[in-house]
């Protein structure tokens, strides 16, 4: 069972190529998003880890004078002084034998930068030691806990270079990949578009345009050549359909149109009110033909049958129409006569187109009349009717001159 698809909505190729494109450069882009963040986190955790081991080594020596004279309150007033800075979180001094010297911790309560707690959280998840070196040894440890304050704001200063970088390479992405699929797009429309007038409207005629892509350009050279071949094919195809056509329509001897294709003819003509209305038609038949076939020849009869036919399209002119029925048998339809009177007028003047000697083309002459009987289409119903009252007249004019 054959299957209609032809009402089944399809995307074009230039929407399915737009969709493709998209998702492409969104998906790429999104993964170098993710990429770029994650590289900027990474980076971000090292300098943050310098940054904070390089504050509590900055501490160690602030608190050096604190742990050698057993100053706590000098040293919480360091750490509160420092931590409010945002360099911290927490602080925690120990001396020698690693009992708490001095703590500080920011308030919970104070902390509105709940990304920046996460964010340090998950980048220090213990807390950096740094030992209290006096006159090189060690009297002390300081530990602090991570709470930079700019750590937030650079991620989110960075997530939105970021993202500004990447919707805007997105865009010219986009704008470069639509550029060339349009180019892609039309030198495929431009085939597509001689596929299809060569296929519906048999136009082998139409070429495919110049195309600015190379690979798009000789296929498009390709197929022009074959294009080529199908019409040169389609000319001779029509030339010769055209000649047999002429050869079933026309009679080779004469090249009068032949007894099928006056039948067609005075068929239509029948059935064409308005022509019928002034039309009629002559039947001919050759009176003495069979005498001059039998004593000169066929070649001879030949000759004769061309020279009638000569002096019919001649005395029709293009006004009416010649036929060559078979062997001495012709028909002629006549069109713009109104009258029987018209038209037996124009029967005598034919009658007087074959008095003249025909050339046997053999160093003789002979002559030949030709009975002609008459019918008027606007008198008959049908065309048999028309047909057998031109026989019938015919052979009433031939039957008066055998007598004769």
């Amino acid at each position: 069972m054959n299957k209609d698809f032809t009402s089944t909505p399809r995307p074009t190729f230039k929407r399915t190529l737009r969709r493709i494109s998209m998702i492409s450069v969104v998906i790429t882009m999104t993964f170098i998003w993710v990429l770029l963040c994650f590289a900027s986190v990474v980076t971000l955790k090292q300098y943050a880890q310098k940054n904070l081991e390089l504050t509590g080594a900055t501490m160690s020596h602030s608190l050096e004078a604190s742990l050698v004279f057993n100053d706590s309150v000098a040293a919480n007033e360091t750490l509160s002084t420092l931590g409010k800075q945002g360099q911290f979180a927490a602080a925690e001094v120990l001396n020698v034998h690693n009992n708490r010297f001095a703590y500080w911790s920011w308030d919970p309560e104070d902390n509105t930068d709940t990304l920046g707690t996460l964010v340090s959280r998950w980048l220090f998840p213990v807390p950096v030691s740094q030992p209290i070196m006096h006159n090189g040894n060690p009297i002390g440890e300081i530990r602090l806990t991570a709470r930079d304050s700019l750590i937030s704001h650079f991620i989110w200063l960075s997530f939105a270079v970021l993202t500004g970088c990447i919707l805007l390479a997105s865009a010219v992405a986009l704008a470069l990949t639509r550029s060339l699929h349009n180019g892609v797009v039309a030198a495929l429309q431009n085939i597509t578009d001689v596929v299809h007038d060569v296929r519906t409207n048999r136009n082998f005629s139409r070429r495919v345009t110049e195309g600015q892509i190379e690979e798009f350009h000789h296929f498009g050279e390709d197929f022009n050549s074959l294009l080529d071949e199908m019409e040169e094919w389609q000319l001779k195809l029509q030339a010769k359909n055209a000649q047999l056509l002429r050869t079933a329509m026309h009679d080779p001897l004469t090249g009068l149109a032949n007894r099928a294709a006056f039948r067609n003819s005075i068929a239509a003509l029948m059935e064409d009110l308005a022509a019928k209305t002034h039309s009629a038609l002559l039947f001919l038949d050759g009176d003495n033909f069979k005498y001059i076939n039998d004593t000169w020849g066929h070649a001879a009869g030949d000759s004769v049958l061309i020279e009638v036919a000569s002096r019919m399209v001649e005395f029709g002119n293009k006004r009416h129409q010649s036929y060559r029925l078979g062997g001495d048998e012709f028909a002629m339809v006549l069109h713009g006569v109104h009258s029987e009177r018209e038209v037996r007028h124009i029967c005598a003047a034919l009658s007087q187109q074959f008095i003249r000697p025909f050339d046997l083309h053999n160093g003789h002459t002979a002559t030949m009349s030709l009975s002609i009987g008459f019918a008027l289409a606007w008198e008959n119903a049908s065309l048999e009717a028309l047909l057998e009252q031109a026989d019938r007249n015919m052979y009433q004019v031939k039957n008066l001159r055998s007598k004769q």
